[in-house]
């Protein structure tokens, strides 16, 4: 199904704000100078998450608040990931989804990284690279979280934090424009329709070109929420998502006889005439909330999302361009699409056994993923570019000879049963006990071959923790985990078992300078099983095992009252356990080989000033990324994507209450630069120096 138009769900929206009005609001309009009278807005509780601090959780967790974000004038999830060491790119797929390894590890290959929205699913899908508007913080929660959350990437979760309405009203509009023609408005107003109901309504456009040659994207996004106190007690949330993007397919630059550089990193090797991609989102997620008391809470809640990706794209083929540099390609069309629902009810709150204080979470969700694919290939056409002097338009649609490659809808059905409990064993001494069982159920029905396969499994994930509280700013933990991720094309025949992580950290957490820095130094070793690829037929196969291990140090916070730091560090080793063929790229793959696209060190380092310049706030923004070099191809230890180092500078000014001014200039000395890969044929150029201008009015 294409999802073209937003109306009818802005229509839902609106008839679930009149329903949640009162009658008196329905019967008579409030006054334009009545005031509103003040109330106290339920704390909002975290699914999976429970009540503690972060010095009591024995796992690390980085989490990107708003500030930090919009410091580092990020506006998508690879952006802010960049800011985490403990993340990776991996291959994005032309730019049409998000891929990343958390601790060198990432999920299945061919689908796009999970990650979660308020602790639902939400990655599941072909809706695009992820925009952050609606976005109020993103949360790397680091290691196995399968215990709480289910299934999800080997190597940690991300979650991101929505805004959601207030009690006040307030708004902002954001205007910025930048090189390459790239321009944006960002949009943000929240206010109470009564004492009980009150909206956000949240959205952004941009129009942009890039370094790439020919490439240019369109993107509308559009967030409304809604928040209804039904009660002391009581609330209820609603929230709509909506997406569509325009985005070519863009596998990279290529390498030659594993030299990168030889080419421009503007140079498109695709073909500008077949259009771009569109993926759509529309997604609705509602959450009621019940306070039993000051301790017991119980939290139920529904999320549905529907993707979609369409269009035809030509792509750089696997193969070296001969003396003149002419260089195969090939055409494929796709018409993706996805749904994904997911229920949830949950219990949360403490109580004590004699001197023994528990603070238990239960809980029970369920979820269904459709993914329905139907793709045409072809690759009988002479549809080679010269990479040296590109001439467009050789390849025209209507030459093509389209022939089935793939036809076929996956559903994959789950349901867990999870429970919680932390205890406190003296003041300074906690364990932590978890564990959920999953009855998993997937069917794949092949259209080509008119056949039909199942798939089940069942599988319980522990975790065990304890944290130890040294002093009020430092605490001491250990915690052992497991994980598991169903791999798509799994059938009772061959026998493709669900991707399996283990893992072990070690880990001190301090606070500094009163409370106002907060810090974690973690130890870890994962190990991963079952990892998927394709075998000589195209058939997904497991290859065997991988081991990472390595330590990471985050730091953020305030060194005073007018700097704010942002430091994290990470060293994976991150490599396989034993020998396979990787039948994608022909290579053979020896025990021991780096994993793809995961670097040694790592490292981001943000500052903030903020001082005064002619009475008004000015802050000033330094960023610098590090990332070593790291495996370029699977089984090509010669293909290495080099290391670099980017910087960025912005200034913040506040001209008035109401206006404020923001300039900002990427990758400072113009570093050239290769985010990630997959093969030496499709290489990610990262941008040259680029700018932005920006202006937020608020009101």
């Amino acid at each position: 199904m294409r999802i073209k138009t937003p109306m009818l769900h802005c229509a839902l929206f609106t008839g679930l704000v009149m329903q949640a009005l009162p009658a008196s609001i329905a019967s008579a309009q409030t006054g334009a100078n009545d005031e509103i009278e003040s109330i106290l807005v339920l704390g909002q509780r975290r699914a999976y998450q429970g009540d503690f601090d972060d010095l009591e959780t024995p796992q690390a967790e980085l989490r990107i608040d708003a500030e930090t974000l919009r410091n580092a004038g990020v506006v998508d999830l690879v952006q802010a990931l960049d800011l985490s060491a403990s993340a990776a790119r991996q291959n994005n797929f032309g730019g049409l989804w998000n891929s990343f390894a958390i601790r060198g590890f990432i999920g299945d290959e061919n689908l796009p990284s999970n990650f979660l929205v308020n602790g639902f699913n939400a990655g599941r899908g072909f809706g695009g690279a992820r925009d952050l508007s609606g976005i109020e913080s993103v949360e790397v929660l680091k290691g196995p979280r399968a215990a709480l959350y289910g299934r999800g990437e080997p190597g940690g979760t991300v979650n991101l934090v929505t805004k959601r309405p207030t009690f006040e009203t307030a708004g902002e509009v954001i205007v910025s424009t930048g090189r390459w023609s790239t321009n944006r408005v960002d949009f943000d107003y929240t206010t109470p329709l009564s004492d009980d109901v009150a909206i956000r309504l949240v959205g952004a456009y941009e129009d942009a070109e890039s370094f790439r040659d020919t490439v240019e994207t369109e993107k509308r996004m559009f967030s409304p929420s809604l928040s209804w106190r039904i009660s002391d007690n009581s609330q209820l949330i609603y929230e709509m998502e909506y997406s569509n993007q325009e985005t070519p397919f863009d596998r990279g630059v290529i390498a030659i006889d594993d030299v990168l550089g030889l080419i421009p990193e503007s140079r498109f090797l695709g073909e500008p005439s077949y259009g771009p991609i569109e993926t759509d989102v529309l997604g609705h997620q509602v959450e009621f909330q019940y306070d039993f008391d000051g301790n017991w809470s119980a939290l139920v809640g529904f999320n549905y999302r529907d993707t979609s990706l369409e269009g035809l794209a030509s792509e750089n083929g696997f193969g070296a361009p001969d003396a003149d540099g002419n260089f195969g390609r090939f055409s494929r069309s796709r018409d993706y699409d996805a749904t994904y629902q997911v229920f949830r009810a949950e219990l949360s709150g403490s109580f004590d056994t004699g001197d023994v204080t528990h603070r238990i979470i239960i809980g029970v969700d369920s979820d269904e993923f459709e993914n329905d694919q139907i793709a045409f290939r072809d690759r009988s056409t002479d549809q080679s570019i010269n990479i040296f002097n590109p001439v467009y338009g050789n390849s025209p649609i209507s030459g093509l000879n389209l022939a089935p490659q793939i036809n076929r809808v996956e559903t994959q059905e789950a349901v867990g049963l999870y429970v919680q409990d932390q205890i406190s064993l003296t003041d300074k001494l906690e364990i932590r006990f978890g564990a959920r069982l999953d009855d998993y159920d997937q069917e794949l029905i092949n259209r080509r071959s008119n056949s039909v396969s199942r798939y089940s499994e069942t599988q319980v994930s522990p975790q065990f923790g304890v944290v130890y509280q040294a002093t009020d700013a430092v605490s001491l933990y250990a915690v052992y985990g497991e994980n598991f991720r169903p791999l798509s094309g799994a059938t009772d025949d061959n026998g493709l078992d669900p991707n399996l992580s283990e893992s072990t950290e070690l880990g001190v957490k301090f606070t500094l300078n009163n409370g106002a820095l907060s810090g974690n130094f973690a130890i870890f070793d994962l190990e991963q099983s079952n990892i998927a690829t394709f075998d000589a037929d195209f058939n997904p196969t497991a290859i065997g095992a991988a081991e990472s291990s390595g330590f990471e140090f985050d730091l953020t916070g305030r060194l005073t009252d007018t700097t704010s730091l942002w430091l994290s560090y990470a060293n994976v080793d991150a490599q396989t356990l034993n020998d396979y063929t990787d039948f994608i790229s022909f290579n053979f793959i020896p025990a021991g080989s780096n994993l793809l696209n995961v670097a040694e060190n790592q490292f981001s380092l943000q500052l903030a000033e903020e001082m005064q310049l002619a009475g008004n706030p000015l802050t000033l923004i330094g960023t610098l990324i590090y990332v070593d070099d790291r495996s370029g191809e699977f089984g090509d230890p010669t293909f290495q994507l080099p290391s670099y180092t980017t910087f960025r500078v912005a200034a913040d000014y506040q001209v008035s209450e109401s206006l404020g001014l923001r300039a900002e200039v990427n990758n400072v000395f113009d570093e050239e630069f290769y985010t990630n890969s997959y093969a030496d044929v499709w290489v990610q150029p990262g941008a040259p120096t680029w700018w932005r201008l920006s202006a937020t009015y608020s009101f």
